[in-house]
């Protein structure tokens, strides 16, 4: 009995103690980290609820919030490079949105200042958040089909049409920006004004880079592998058109997380090279001491 009333009486305490943490949250985002962490065994509700996310500005198709957290930079380093970091524009990439969050952790930890980190973690919620999760988003689009694409390129749609052809799970909607989520993406990079932007996804096992800077030859395991650039995708639209170098991490596995050596070892690689090859400004170089080697930024 005795046994049973310390069980319970702890029980109780940890109860209130998550009860009073997670309500610090807007209840949209609550909602989609319940979510998430019932979603994703490598994820857990705590884990995504221990971030401090915008009070909701965006939503996808079925209304779900879009998540945003800001990791600013030091107030004496008006010039730091600014990275938009985005997991999870395919919903059926798992690895994308859990390794996102696995360096959100790491962030969280040794923020330095030395750069200013905007991330969305899950972009593309209706497609991860379903009982058989999609590439596409609730309205059958590929978001990464559905950006504008630079002049020199077919419209997206005609490119679906005669070389994609016409497979569902590449579908690039009927305009380019129709869908609210690749909207997200275009009003930040517009408002944000993100000095490099990184892309999660899987399962190529690459890096993938569009820019007019020296890519990194690798972030841990990946190593660089250029595929070309499809008309409407993230890479087309952030260098070819916004001038923005766009690095698409592809992990080996969609729905198996690479080792913890393997996630430490890319974060570590891309603060390395965003502390060498990301500059805002030529005569703002940031300071990244102590952000290489052990200790990860």
């Amino acid at each position: 009995m005795l046994y049973q009333l310390k069980f319970l009486s702890v029980f109780l305490l940890l109860s209130l103690s998550l009860n009073a943490w997670s309500t610090n949250q807007h209840p949209d985002v609550e909602d989609v980290c319940q979510k998430v962490g019932s979603k994703l065994a490598s994820v857990s509700i705590k884990e995504c609820l221990s971030n401090r996310y915008f009070s909701p500005r965006y939503y996808s198709v079925n209304g779900k919030a879009i998540l945003e957290t800001h990791f600013p930079a030091n107030e004496d380093n008006p010039d730091a490079p600014r990275i938009l970091f985005i997991g999870g524009i395919h919903g059926d990439e798992y690895s994308s949105v859990s390794v996102t969050f696995k360096w959100l952790n790491t962030l969280r930890k040794h923020h330095s200042g030395a750069f200013d980190w905007h991330f969305l973690p899950v972009l593309n919620p209706d497609g991860l958040l379903q009982r058989r999760s999609s590439r596409v988003n609730a309205n059958k689009v590929d978001l990464n089909r559905n950006f504008i694409p630079a002049p020199e390129f077919p419209e997206p749609l005609e490119h679906w049409q005669k070389s994609a052809k016409k497979r569902l799970r590449y579908y690039p909607g009927h305009a380019p920006l129709s869908e609210p989520e690749s909207r997200v993406i275009h009003e930040l990079i517009d408002d944000y004004k993100p000095t490099v932007i990184v892309s999660v996804h899987a399962p190529h096992g690459i890096l993938d880079f569009d820019g007019g800077i020296q890519p990194p030859r690798k972030l841990g395991p990946l190593h660089l592998r250029q595929l070309g650039t499809y008309p409407g995708s993230l890479g087309n639209y952030g260098w070819f058109v916004k001038n923005i170098p766009v690095v698409t991490i592809e992990l080996p596995y969609a729905g198996i997380m690479p080792k913890k050596h393997d996630i430490d070892r890319m974060w570590t690689d891309l603060v390395r090279w965003l502390k060498y090859k990301a500059k805002r400004k030529p005569s703002a170089v940031a300071s990244a001491n102590g952000e290489s080697g052990n200790v990860v930024k």
